[in-house]
């Protein structure tokens, strides 16, 4: 005879108390409690934990100190305000009562995280100005990353090729020295009205390869809620945009505004995503920690975007436990930022050096979603460019040396045989999402050109001369099977067979560079002994193209005009 298997219910619990592992716990047992989750932090009463209040607002009730609105209505930025709470130096009075210094407003809440005897406090140095924000240094400028040299329409930014950066308002909950934007954040006579936005989004509706809008300013989480749904939702009626995401410090300067309506409004508009700006452990408080939660649980995925600050958080064991105790709150660390090179943030600046250390101390030493990646903005509006130690050691045509965090160093053998992925018959590679003037490296490697000459290159070798001489056929200098050249447009390229010898297509000579001459239908691709037959001549070079005029389309992709 068999016996019965003991159940849940037949087995002693552990002698902690806990349910046996694998087992439903026992209906007597108190509902397990995860004390690792930082939203559910008790403090010493049993309550909800909260973060340090300054003495000046003790007294004043919960239900308004936890009111996003009079966190707003009471923020503070002048001399006697701040002295009331932190004792200030003289460095920071200074800064302080500066007559054209960047705007200064900081949220309760947030004021009352520094320690009011450390000037050396870490969120203090963000936020309270000094005297060295009027001190100039080598390449400082007004707009660094060339934003508004990239804005088709006032506030929005078109630097990538399928998104775009929308700015809302120039208003935020409080405001750091360092800001990118400082030429205009904080100015309410910039600050962007319904014409604006309007603009904005008809830019939006007629230009079908933006598939993603970034949402800033200032912060848009400090628009009324009701304007701020108007604008997510005229996005989100826009068929070709396929996410919207946020950019917001609102949850760490007052985080407060993360409520119950946000959460539920902004849930009716996904795909939606965040990222949030923390640049030091000490942001992340008990009131963080439930905002988060409220957020996460509202489908939104968020992320962290940090700036690497010289004094504030330039130091390996700062970072790494900034990551940490991000991924505790569910935030995946997303970039590191080198400083800008705007005016005022000269004394927050290290070397890319400093970075690099950094990243060299995560990658390997600690989870893989807890590493963000270190990029500089290029000045000047190149984008991001990312930065990382050099772990690729060497490699020939048959193996890869690469190097871990530990200095082990190994060796990939790469195959012998390579069967690559045939473009013919893939759906994806037929119908790519265009990307107009901007293919850059990866255009070369997708064949659609060969070379990228800098601004003056074609006019700089011309040497003064006025015309071709008789040596300067344009058909010399055209690849054959890659092109085809901006501003022109062209067939696709026929598929080759293994081992085959491709014939030109009908319509250009030398595999398909349009613009080039038509040579005789069926005749095969000219070789080093065959002299190619006559062709038209042209006034202008590949290359030379003239341009074409203002409105009408200069680029291409994949052999379409756009």
């Amino acid at each position: 005879m068999v016996e019965p298997r003991a159940t849940g219910r037949d087995l002693p619990p552990r002698p902690d108390g806990a349910p046996r592992h694998g087992l439903a716990p026992r209906s007597d047992e108190a509902p397990f409690v995860n004390l690792r989750d930082p939203a559910r932090a008790l403090g010493p009463d049993g309550k909800p934990a909260v973060s340090r209040r300054a003495p000046i607002w003790e007294d004043v009730p919960d239900e308004r100190w936890n009111d996003w609105r009079w966190q707003l209505s009471n923020r503070v930025n002048s001399v006697e305000e701040i002295g009331r709470v932190l004792n200030l130096t003289d460095d920071e009075r200074a800064g302080l009562s500066s007559p054209d210094k960047f705007r200064v407003d900081i949220t309760p809440y947030f004021l009352s995280l520094i320690d009011p005897d450390d000037p050396n406090d870490p969120i203090r140095r963000q936020v309270i100005p000094t005297d060295c924000e009027h001190e100039a240094f080598t390449a400082m400028m007004e707009d660094s990353l060339a934003e508004d040299r990239h804005s088709p329409v006032p506030g929005l930014v078109h630097r990538y090729p399928d998104r775009v950066l929308m700015l809302v308002t120039t208003q935020c909950a409080s405001y750091c020295r360092y800001c990118t934007r400082s030429r205009i954040v904080g100015d309410a006579s910039q600050n962007f009205n319904r014409h604006d936005v309007e603009a904005q989004l008809d830019y939006l509706r007629r230009t079908p390869q933006v598939r993603d809008v970034l949402l800033s300013g200032g912060d848009a989480l400090t628009l009324n809620p009701k304007l701020l749904e108007s604008i997510i939702r005229s996005i989100r009626e826009i068929s070709h945009i396929e996410i919207i995401r946020i950019g917001s410090r609102v949850p760490v300067f007052l985080p407060q505004r993360v409520d119950d309506d946000l959460c539920e409004m902004l849930a009716k508009y996904h795909p939606l995503w965040m990222n949030l700006h923390f640049n030091h452990p000490n942001e992340l408080t008990p009131e963080v920690a439930r905002a988060c939660d409220k957020l996460t649980r509202a489908g939104i995925p968020l992320g962290n975007q940090s700036v690497l600050l010289a004094g504030i958080n330039d130091c390996v064991h700062i970072m790494r436990a900034l990551v940490h105790k991000l991924v505790e709150y569910r935030v995946r660390p997303y970039y590191i930022y080198q400083c800008d090179l705007v005016e005022g943030s000269g004394h927050f600046r290290t070397p890319v050096g400093k970075g690099i250390e950094i990243m060299e101390s995560l990658r390997g030493h600690t989870s893989g979603y807890a590493v963000p990646t270190y990029v500089v903005d290029a000045p000047g509006g190149g984008g991001k460019i990312p930065i990382m130690p050099n772990y690729l050691i060497s490699y020939s045509d048959h193996k890869v040396i690469l190097r871990n965090f530990e200095g082990y160093i190994t060796t990939y053998e790469e195959p012998a045989h390579y069967t690559p992925h045939d473009r013919s018959t893939c759906w994806y590679c037929q119908h790519p999402r265009p990307e107009p003037g901007q293919g850059g490296v990866e255009g070369l490697l997708d064949g659609n050109q060969m070379w990228i000459a800098p601004s003056g290159f074609e006019s700089a070798h011309l040497r003064g001369r006025t015309a071709p001489h008789r040596l300067q056929d344009p058909n010399k200098w055209v690849p054959y099977g890659v092109g085809p050249i901006e501003g022109t447009a062209g067939r696709p390229l026929p598929a080759l067979e293994p081992g085959s010898i491709a014939p030109p297509p009908e319509d250009a000579v030398s595999g398909g560079q349009p613009g080039a001459p038509v040579p005789e239908t069926g005749k095969a691709a000219p070789t080093r002994r065959r002299r190619a037959p006559r062709q038209p001549k042209f006034d202008y070079a590949p290359g030379e193209e003239p341009r074409p005029r203002e409105g009408e389309p200069t680029g291409w992709s994949h052999g379409e005009l756009l």
